[in-house]
């Protein structure tokens, strides 16, 4: 047999009103209170909660404070859940392409249009083969990269890579920076997009320092901030931990982080190359132009 609802009284309804009005202006204000908390965050464990380090090392701890992170990626990464990475807040993604002149990453295409798919600014890499001539390298990262007006600027790795069972050994440094100029006008007549040089702390001494200032550079540093690793080398990526954890990856993962403000970022997303060269080179055609909408000045 059903039972029939009474309406509750005036008072108990009056009562419950008000103790709902309550309960949402508690509500609301603890929400007010938790945003507010997040805004001002100093560090990256309130901007990135979900991020971390199976090795933290202290001589990088700045890079954690800067606003814009990212990753690069490869199939040693495995399967990736770019839908969890994205939501863990990463804004950009360097996916590995080609290396040599006959070799592409097995995953790179998978991980380019998943990226793309999932909202995350994505560029893809070339790694350097020393034993294979530049022109090679050049046409064999053209075959494989697809021309995407809105990806992030191409990237050239160029490492020594002492570990390689085919070429371990290193060139002369005229024959290296002969190389690394004809395969940076290369990608950059491929994709039209300056390239980012992508360095470590050995190779940069020997090869890089005071050379192709034109270009923003992506540069390993695991135990110290840049400065005291480069001699007179401005940064615009820095690579600060190889053993990064991130949802959506299983292992380790480098993580990276840009240079400047969120602004300074949207700027970079915008014209494919560093605001702080905007002004110099957009009239050579090397920069596009930005939204004075949507972004302020360089230095904000």
């Amino acid at each position: 047999m059903k039972t029939r609802r009474r309406a509750p009284s005036r008072s108990k309804a009056s009562g419950l009103m008000t103790f709902l009005r309550v309960a949402r202006f508690g509500a609301v204000t603890a929400l007010a209170f938790g945003l507010a908390s997040c805004a001002i965050a100093p560090s990256s464990s309130g901007r990135y909660p979900s991020k971390s380090d199976a090795r933290p090392h202290a001589g990088v701890a700045t890079a954690h404070r800067l606003p814009i992170h990212g990753v690069d990626i490869s199939k040693w990464q495995g399967k990736v859940d770019w839908a969890a990475l994205r939501q863990a807040g990463t804004q950009f993604a360097f996916i590995k392409a080609t290396e040599g002149g006959d070799h592409v990453d097995n995953r790179f295409l998978e991980n380019w249009y998943a990226a793309r798919s999932a909202g995350v600014p994505r560029g893809a890499y070339h790694f350097v083969y020393w034993c294979r001539p530049a022109h090679e390298q050049a046409a064999w990262f053209k075959k494989n990269v697809p021309q995407d007006p809105d990806a992030l600027p191409p990237v050239l790795d160029v490492e020594w890579n002492g570990e390689s069972v085919n070429c371990p050994r290193k060139v002369p440094r005229a024959q290296a920076l002969a190389m690394i100029d004809q395969m940076l006008k290369e990608m950059e007549a491929h994709t039209g997009k300056r390239p980012i040089i992508y360095t470590d702390i050995t190779f940069h001494q020997e090869i890089l320092e005071g050379e192709f200032n034109d270009y923003p550079y992506w540069i390993r540093s695991t135990a110290a901030e840049p400065h005291h690793r480069y001699n007179n080398r401005r940064w615009t990526f820095w690579q600060f931990t190889t053993t990064g954890r991130v949802p959506g990856v299983s292992g380790d993962i480098d993580r990276n982080a840009f240079y400047g403000t969120e602004n300074q970022w949207r700027m970079f997303v915008q014209s494919k190359c560093d605001p702080r060269d905007h002004a110099r080179l957009e009239p050579l055609g090397v920069c596009r132009d930005v939204d004075p909408v949507q972004t302020a000045s360089v230095g904000e």
